[in-house]
């Protein structure tokens, strides 16, 4: 919601790229729950894959707004 609101493409960029980081950040403590919980590990792999592929979008996107950016 928060890069929809945004006031220019860059911000609309930056706003996606803090999504990404984000994203990582929670795939780091799904691992270490994993770890802490491992009768819950099969529940904390699908969420996990979840952000992988929430990241892997929002990766595309920052890879898209650079190489129109650069144009």
């Amino acid at each position: 919601m928060e890069a929809n609101g945004a006031s220019s493409k860059k911000d609309f960029g930056n706003k996606i790229f803090i999504c990404k980081k984000e994203a990582q950040e929670t795939k780091h403590w799904l691992r270490m729950l994993a770890k802490c919980f491992s009768e819950r590990k099969a529940k904390i792999r699908e969420l996990w894959q979840e952000v992988q592929e929430l990241t892997m979008i929002f990766q595309k996107i920052t890879s898209s707004l650079r190489r129109e950016i650069e144009k």
